[in-house]
């Protein structure tokens, strides 16, 4: 009969003290182990050590934030993911596309109250080629040539090559001449084909989107990672979810940061019992910090847990409260609306007992 003297290190039981072990003497955890914390019954301890990870990856004195804008140029889309409330199909009479007019005029609306950070984001409109976003793009660099555009999710981008036939490699040169300077990580949802194949079937498969950040840092783009979660994926999904996530950065480090959010249900044509809770929320943080230990950055989905949750979750691994949002619409279309000045961030910030800094795309200070 095997004694634990004669376990090796692989087949020793699993528990929280042995991953605190590794966490301590700054080791990656597995997939088991996430798991494990998953499931651990004290979530004290489980934010105790994303809390020790955080600290070895960045200032443990400070929680940066920016401010920027989504600017959501079209709502035109003929993807119909079932989790979002925001996109209207080709034809919709509620569909728009802004003219470049209305778009520069938002830029010059974020300029003037201190943004620096432009999300460009919309749907998957078949009327707009590569020529619209270059011509967009080179409008907004020369007036504003200090601004950040971190734009466009891979899954626009995949459709921008498709509907241009173009090779991806191509397609992000163009862009990046243009004017794209960052990709948000926006469209990963999760990265396990099953679960898309369910709550987006028509949208790019698992590879395609690595694919993509992959081709980017390839010519210099870094982006995020992000995960939504809280729909119909399992424990197991989210954390194959992390794991690709991980390994790109150790092949590539496409990543600046890494954000997660909890799936809003509200007039979306996925619906579920109910909506994840905050404990899920800042477990899954806490368990994602901990696992993508190549990260320096995890970013606080303020939008949808408001401005309670987010100070807890600044225990729970996360460093950045993410961005002071002039203009959103995607999540607010569903509901959900913390929408924040900076004053209120700094507040929120310095009450849970940081110094706040401002910083940009880049996570450059400022």
């Amino acid at each position: 009969m095997m004694t634990m003297a004669t376990l090796t290190p692989e087949a020793a039981p699993i528990s929280i003290e042995t991953i605190a072990d590794k966490v301590y003497a700054n080791q990656r955890i597995s997939v088991a182990e996430a798991k494990f914390l998953f499931d651990h019954p004290n979530p004290l301890e489980v934010a105790a050590l994303a809390n020790f990870r955080r600290e070895q990856r960045t200032d443990p004195n400070v929680v940066t934030y920016i401010v920027g804008r989504i600017l959501n140029y079209t709502n035109v889309c003929w993807v119909r993911c079932k989790f979002c409330a925001f996109y209207r199909t080709p034809g919709n009479e509620e569909g728009y596309t802004h003219s470049d007019e209305e778009i520069l005029a938002k830029v010059q609306d974020t300029v003037d109250k201190g943004g620096v950070e432009i999300l460009f984001q919309g749907g998957l409109n078949p009327k707009l080629k590569i020529d619209y976003y270059e011509n967009i793009f080179r409008k907004i660099m020369a007036q504003f040539p200090n601004v950040i555009l971190h734009a466009l999710s891979p899954a626009e981008i995949i459709y921008i090559a498709h509907i241009s036939k173009l090779k991806l490699p191509e397609t992000l040169k163009r862009l990046h001449a243009a004017g794209l300077h960052s990709i948000p990580g926006a469209g990963g949802e999760i990265l396990v084909d099953r679960v898309r194949n369910i709550i987006a079937p028509y949208k790019d498969k698992t590879e395609d989107w690595l694919a993509c950040m992959r081709t980017a840092a390839a010519m210099g783009l870094k982006g995020t990672a992000s995960m939504m979660f809280g729909h119909i994926e399992t424990i197991d999904d989210r954390i194959e979810h992390l794991l690709r996530i991980r390994d790109l950065q150790d092949e590539c480090q496409p990543f600046r940061a890494f954000v997660t959010w909890n799936f809003q249900p509200e007039d979306t044509m996925l619906q579920i019992p109910q909506k994840a809770s905050a404990a899920d929320y800042l477990r899954t943080l806490a368990v994602s910090r901990i696992f993508l230990d190549n990260f320096d950055n995890i970013q606080l989905s303020i939008l949808t847990q408001g401005p309670k949750i987010a100070q807890m979750g600044l225990k729970y691994g996360a460093n950045d409260f993410g961005s002071v949002m002039i203009e959103e619409n995607v999540v607010s279309a569903a509901g959900n609306k913390f929408i924040l000045n900076s004053e209120e961030f700094e507040r929120l910030i310095k009450d849970a007992g940081y110094e706040p800094r401002r910083r940009n795309t880049r996570y450059e200070l400022i």
